[in-house]
């Protein structure tokens, strides 16, 4: 029996959550651009590792959440720009990651 997230792989779901986190963030909610930065880079770097533990090989989740985490990482931290920027990065390295890795990946397999 494989894992499943609202019917869906755990790679998948979590990515697709993390970015819409980073997301949320950006909607003027009163944090600074560092807070911002932290959580964007925070949640893409926790649910990338629940999404890792989740799938098999787990070295390409792994490499997926590490680019994100770091991309996210740099652009609110290395760079000055506006929290909407950070999510839309981190965002748009998510959806493009998980379109070249999809074939690459499955869900852990659990007895049941």
């Amino acid at each position: 029996m494989k894992i499943r997230i609202f019917g869906r792989e755990p790679a998948l779901a979590l990515n697709t959550l993390s970015a819409i986190l980073g997301l949320l963030v950006t909607f003027n909610v009163g944090l600074t651009e560092a807070q911002a930065g932290w959580i964007v880079a925070g949640t893409s770097a926790f649910l990338g590792a629940i999404a890792a533990a989740l799938t098999r090989p787990i070295a390409v989740q792994a490499f997926t959440t590490l680019v994100a985490t770091l991309a996210s990482g740099v652009a609110a931290f290395g760079y000055d720009v506006a929290p909407t920027t950070t999510a839309a990065i981190n965002g748009a390295l998510l959806a493009v990651i998980m379109f070249i890795t999809r074939g690459q990946v499955s869900p852990k397999e659990v007895d049941a």
